[in-house]
């Protein structure tokens, strides 16, 4: 089965720039028909079983800053009422690298951070119930060192002000592109940039 160029941006969940750098670099194999590129998609998902078994540092699947090498794998909590924003990150994180735990809510959040130990938390700031400030609040409670990444559809001046006096590591509006939110995941985690 061959994937077009617009397949496998979606499937990879990258930009046109980051997928002809793949190309051009060999790391994904590209067959040019006329003026267009066509994939194979066993060979696309092949690639990416060699990045996820990678034993050096993590490959960056969307030319941003890179996770860590898979020996300090970092463990994410993904906290967002929307299924297919909570997917996205939690793909786009597994890629790189990261261990990604999801929760559709803040309840379930602070349950998860109950009873395990995560490096960072990324939520959203509009949830039905508890948001994502107060989410945060406690949360801090559990683990005061943990980095969190606010992401909002809804951005105010004073929701951004109340973040920030929050300690928050990193707030990012949507739509927001999959390179920002790894580097502001990498970042968060003082990981180097690439």
């Amino acid at each position: 089965m061959f994937l077009t160029t617009e397949e496998v941006l979606e499937y990879l969940q990258v930009n046109l720039r980051t997928v002809y750098r793949l190309i051009k670099a060999g790391k994904i194999p590209a067959v040019r028909v006329g003026r267009q590129w066509r994939f194979r998609k066993r060979d696309i998902d092949a690639w990416l079983d060699t990045q996820r078994t990678n034993i050096g540092p993590a490959v960056p699947v969307a030319a941003a800053p890179v996770a860590p090498a898979p020996h300090v794998r970092h463990r994410v909590l993904v906290v967002d009422d929307e299924a297919s924003i909570r997917d996205l990150l939690s793909k786009t994180l597994a890629l790189a690298e990261y261990e990604v735990d999801t929760a559709p809510d803040a309840t379930s959040a602070l349950d998860r951070m109950r009873s395990n130990a995560y490096d960072l938390m990324i939520a959203d700031l509009k949830m039905p119930g508890m948001d994502g400030l107060t989410l945060i609040r406690q949360a801090k409670r559990i683990n005061a060192e943990m980095p969190v990444i606010i992401i909002t559809g809804f951005s105010t001046e004073s929701s951004a002000i109340e973040a920030v006096n929050l300690g928050v590591a990193g707030y990012l509006t949507k739509p927001f592109r999959v390179p920002q939110v790894l580097a502001a995941a990498a970042k968060a985690l003082g990981a180097p940039a690439a």
